[in-house]
């Protein structure tokens, strides 16, 4: 799909955030975001949104098998994790120094 202008968004690889709909909901506790799928708007969260897959049997796997892994989730599903409040926040983008910072709205404070 070929778009236009790209989407930007607020999560990227490496970090921490709650599922806030969906089978896996739970505010208290983030998981890590393990990609970002930015053509589609959709994250892969660890430990979220499990998915059973049936192996053929190959060379490396020679038995087959049934495996649980991680699906993508839509990208709306997820909040950014604010480690100093403790809780899911909204963002804002701001640029300091050429590049964009994002500043959670709750605290004022950069998320690394």
């Amino acid at each position: 799909m070929k778009q236009r202008f790209q989407p930007k968004f607020n999560i990227k690889k490496g970090d921490n955030v709650v599922v806030i709909a969906g089978d896996d909901k739970n505010r208290t506790t983030p998981r890590k975001v393990l990609a970002v799928y930015t053509q589609k708007g959709r994250v892969l969260v660890e430990g979220a949104n499990m998915v059973t897959k049936h192996l053929k049997p190959n060379a490396q796997n020679p038995q087959g098998g049934i495996v649980k892994e991680e699906a993508a989730m839509h990208m709306s599903n997820v909040m950014l994790w604010d480690p100093k409040a403790k809780a899911p926040v909204r963002i804002k983008r701001e640029r300091k120094e050429g590049s964009f910072v994002r500043i959670s709205k709750k605290t004022g404070e950069v998320i690394k």
